[in-house]
């Protein structure tokens, strides 16, 4: 059992940082934003933060 929690944290790290550092800081909100939502069961907070993510997909940087 430790050696899945020890992979899925090394999971959840390395994604936080691809999203950082493809989407800025913003990225990490949206990723925030959606997670605590899921966690709280609340669909305001984690549509948010599903629209921010989507947004920053979809509209050129630049």
């Amino acid at each position: 059992m430790p050696v899945l929690a020890l992979v899925s944290a090394v999971f959840v790290i390395a994604f936080e940082q691809l999203v950082q550092w493809r989407y800025g800081p913003i990225g990490i909100v949206g990723l925030l934003l959606l997670t605590i939502g899921i966690k709280a069961k609340s669909p305001s907070v984690s549509s948010a933060g599903a629209v921010l993510l989507a947004l920053l997909v979809v509209v050129p940087a630049g």
